[in-house]
This record gives structure tokens, sequence and C-alpha cells, in this order.
């Protein structure tokens, strides 16, 4: 990646097959990775809008929308917050993380909503990071997206998620997909059949990267309820590192109690995986 580690703000955005690949920005900021195999890291956060899917203990509903043409992506620059387009170009992306970053360049996740709705950006927003690691945050129900994208993602953080935590996913609008000239999406999965060998594809993927697991684990949930998901990582990934993220409580969807997290853990264990409990930290510190 040789692009340059800053961008002023008043260089031109490039045209043609470089200005293609937009995307729906929610926000852009710096803080510390709250989850996962990087917890504790300085990074900058570019949390991209639209989702499929329906988790219902998600943490961030608001970035489910695309939003209209009214809606605007929030950037916290060093300088101050302010307001920008939604609808952004990588590289008017890249100008924005280094606005917001308050000294050295920092590793950058792109988070969500869901980023593999977007993986054209993602592909061209890595040409424009320059010394940046990239980061992918993702629900792992896209792995043709996914694969897609694994050349030029530095890690890949891979949810695990219940099919009873989801409600069936909404689809986005194709009229405003093909109004901006965009494809349709990869459908997401319905049901336990589909989202188990969606899961098992995005395993397989990542099983030989610089990646991890995290399984959500939310209150009154039965400990067997999770054992498919503990066997599809031990078959297809049997070294991704896996965390297992006590949701923090959100919309009636409480934290699992002590007894829910041990067994969960055991059961991990049995399977030979490398397990280690870590809740959200962002949340606990009350950083974005």
């Amino acid at each position: 990646m040789q692009a340059s580690a800053s961008f002023p703000a008043s260089q031109p955005e490039p045209t043609g097959d470089l200005a293609r690949g937009t995307a729906p920005v929610l926000e852009v900021f710096a803080s510390f990775q709250g989850e996962g195999l990087y917890v504790g890291e300085p990074q900058s956060f570019v949390r991209l809008a639209g989702c499929p899917l329906r988790c219902r203990w998600c943490d961030t509903p608001g970035s489910w929308e695309i939003g209209d043409e009214h809606a605007s992506a929030r950037i916290d620059g060093v300088k101050g917050r302010r307001r920008e387009s939604r609808w952004a170009s990588p590289f008017q992306v890249a100008c924005w993380i280094a606005q917001v970053e308050p000294g050295a360049p920092r590793t950058v996740s792109v988070t969500g909503g869901e980023p593999l709705m977007w993986p054209d950006f993602v592909r061209e927003l890595a040409g424009f990071a320059g010394p940046r690691r990239l980061h992918l945050e993702t629900a792992g129900a896209h792995p043709a997206a996914l694969a897609r994208v694994l050349d030029v993602v530095d890690h890949v953080s891979l949810d695990l998620k219940l099919p009873g935590d989801l409600d069936a996913p909404e689809e986005f609008d194709l009229r405003e997909l093909a109004l901006r000239g965009l494809a349709p999406r990869e459908p997401s999965p319905h049901g336990a059949a589909e989202w188990a060998e969606a899961r098992a594809e995005c395993l397989r993927l990542v099983r030989d990267r610089d990646a991890c697991a995290k399984l959500i684990v939310a209150g009154g949930r039965r400990p067997e309820q999770f054992e498919p998901l503990l066997e599809s990582v031990a078959e297809h990934a049997p070294q991704l590192p896996l965390f297992i993220q006590p949701v923090s409580p959100v919309r009636g969807e409480t934290a699992p109690d002590f007894e829910l997290l041990t067994r969960v853990v055991e059961c991990a264990r049995r399977h030979g995986l490398s397990v280690r409990v870590v809740p959200q930290t962002h949340k606990a510190l009350g950083l974005p």
C-alpha cells in the first residue's frame, strides 16, 4: 500500500476507476478497539451504514438503514465534529481517517452495519490506507463478499450468531442501489441451514489468516444451543482464537449469568478450541 499517510482535505477527488466503490458512511472516529483479538488497540473506525441482518441484541440498530438523500456521515475530527454527505468514495473516507487521528496513523477498523455489503468500497479503501492495517468486522453471513476482500484486509473479526437470535433479514431496496449504479448485494442467509452453510464457508476462508471469531452470548439461552456453532469452528477453523462475548444489555436483552458462560466455555474447551471471555470493553469504559 503506497498511498500517503495523510490526505489534505482540499485535494481533488479521483475520477473514473478510482472513484468507484462508493458506500454510505455513518461515522468516522478514533477510539480503542473494544472487542476481539486486538482489544485495547488504538484504532480509527469507519462505520458503514446498511445491514440486512436483524440481530435482536444489536447495539447499533441505527446502522441498519442506508438512509435517504438527506442522511449524513459524522466525522469526529481532531479539530471538531462535523457532518458530511453520507455517500462517499474510498478516497474521501481515507481523507477523513487522517483527519480523526490524533497522532501517528492507526489501524483502521471497518465496521457497520455490515461492511461486506460494500466489498468494492473495502477493496478500494485498502489502496488508500497508506501504512495502516485494515481490519474487517463482519457478521459472517456473506462468504462470496468475504472472499472478494480477503487479499486486501489484514485481520477479520467474524461473528458467530445463534439462528434464534436473528429475526428475518431485510434486504436493501434495489432501486436505491440501481440509482447509484451499484449491483445487488449477496443475499443473506435465511434459517438455520443457510446460516450453517454460510458460517462454515466463512470459517474455511479465515482459518489460516490473521482472524478471530466472536461468539455472542445473551442471557436466557441454553448452553446446548451453542453446540452447533462450536462444532463448526472446531471442524472448519480449529486454530481460530474464539472470544465469548457476553451481550451488553440492550433493548430487553440481558447479559448471561456465570453458569451459562461457564458451560459455553467448557463446551468450547471440549472441542479443543482456544477460548477467552471478553466483554465489550468500550461499553464498560463509556467509549464510542
